[in-house]
């Protein structure tokens, strides 16, 4: 069964054509970092507006690479939450279209269930492989721009996720973006700042590893970015190649140490043996580095999707959509844009005792 995704959930338009082994036939993602950059972040009424500019030229040309047409689908699927809501309006209402004109079933997909079923994903590199990249149950770190939890995934259906902990404040990612701001790296600062981490000393500048305990399996990414603000105010602009990447190799080391301290000792707790990275945090080097070396260190088994497979991007929705339809679901034409995930949150936000 071949499966069409839309995902306009932020910054990209993107449609993809996958079948329901994970075999992504085509893809196409256009990128809006040009229209924000100038910003130094996402404006959700330029986003909107790009998104609908786009979205009918992006899934013609998905379509013509598979060398498909909507007769050849099994299925529609849209990510239809969570997100900026006028962004995600859009890939909803064109998917809409296209199923009540062809007679396709609709399924809507959360966001983070695709990013989460990314690691399914099989592309030119993988393709052949005999085995499925992962298999259930796995616990996964999700990161990304406006998301960062850890999950145990026994299934591909949303009662089938539970969260283990999240950040009790900013993201991984947007801590990244505000890092690179003060910086003066431009946005979007997380491949910048792991760009230059690669040759800068982690040691050379003193930050506090944020939350680096594991009594919970929070995290808290407000306070690094407050102390790399400090080092801008009292010290004045950060000069200097040698600087910069200095201070981009200490923020970068905290940040990933604790993502992946976190992740191991979730799956240690719940007697898992596989753990996942998902998110567009999961394309940073460090990390990735870091999660494969302590897995192994504790006999655990580390399953890195694809750089392409971390971002936003559709063949996941493709995907996660694939999983409903087999299950025999379907969407009516009530679907609705929301900004929140269908998926329960443990983390409670801010300060403060937990029980």
């Amino acid at each position: 069964m071949l499966v069409l995704g839309i995902e306009s959930s932020c910054d990209e338009t993107a449609a993809a054509v996958v079948d329901d082994t994970g075999e992504v036939l085509s893809e196409v993602v256009h990128s809006q970092i040009d229209v924000h950059a100038q910003y130094g972040g996402i404006i959700p009424e330029l986003a909107s507006r790009d998104h609908l500019r786009n979205v009918g030229p992006v899934v013609r040309e998905t379509l013509s690479r598979a060398g498909k047409q909507l007769s050849d689908l099994g299925g529609i699927a849209v990510t239809n939450r969570p997100g900026l809501v006028g962004a995600l309006l859009v890939g909803v209402q064109a998917a809409k279209g296209m199923a009540w004109a062809s007679g396709l079933p609709l399924v809507a997909v959360d966001h983070l269930v695709g990013h989460l079923l990314a690691v399914f994903l099989r592309r030119t590199e993988t393709v052949d492989a005999r085995e499925p990249p992962a298999s259930f149950p796995f616990v996964a770190l999700l990161a990304s721009g406006g998301h960062t939890a850890l999950y145990r995934v026994d299934g591909p259906s949303v009662p089938q996720i539970r969260e283990l902990g999240g950040t009790r404040d900013d993201a991984a990612g947007e801590a990244y973006d505000k890092v690179g701001k003060l910086l003066g790296l431009g946005y979007p600062g997380g491949p910048i700042i792991d760009r230059l981490a690669a040759s800068g000393d982690p040691d050379a500048v003193k930050l506090t590893v944020p939350m680096d305990h594991t009594r919970t399996l929070d995290f808290s990414f407000s306070g690094i970015k407050t102390q790399v603000a400090t080092l801008v105010r009292e010290g004045g602009p950060i000069e200097g190649p040698r600087a910069v990447a200095d201070v981009c190799a200490a923020f970068q080391a905290a940040v990933t140490s604790v993502l992946a301290k976190k992740l191991i000792a979730a799956a240690e707790r719940e007697g898992v043996t596989t753990v996942v990275l998902g998110g567009g945090v999961a394309a940073n080097r460090e990390l990735r580095r870091r999660v494969r070396e302590l897995a192994s260190s504790r006999g655990m088994r580390a399953v890195v999707p694809e750089i392409a497979s971390c971002t936003d991007n559709a063949a996941m929705i493709a995907y996660a959509g694939s999983c409903r339809l087999a299950a025999g679901e379907r969407d009516g034409w009530d679907v609705i844009a929301t900004s929140t995930t269908s998926l329960p949150r443990a983390t409670r936000k801010g300060r403060g005792a937990r029980a």
